[in-house]
């Protein structure tokens, strides 16, 4: 059985109070997860061509205010 398995039966096996408070903890680990690797991405200039896209169709008026 893997790692992740065993992760899932314990999961299921917790209680609705805990189930709660494992997916409260999960989601802010997650999110900081996230927000690490965007930040690496945005750094190393992965994001730099999706960027440039952007503020072309923006330039170009294919865009909408929010």
């Amino acid at each position: 059985m893997s790692r992740v398995e065993q992760i899932e039966g314990q999961v299921k096996d917790l209680h609705p109070e805990e189930l709660a408070a494992f997916r409260e903890w999960f989601a802010g680990f997650d999110a900081e997860a996230w927000d690490r690797q965007f930040e690496t991405d945005a750094v190393a200039g992965k994001l730099d061509g999706m960027a440039e896209l952007a503020l072309r169709d923006h330039t170009a008026g294919r865009s909408t205010k929010l």
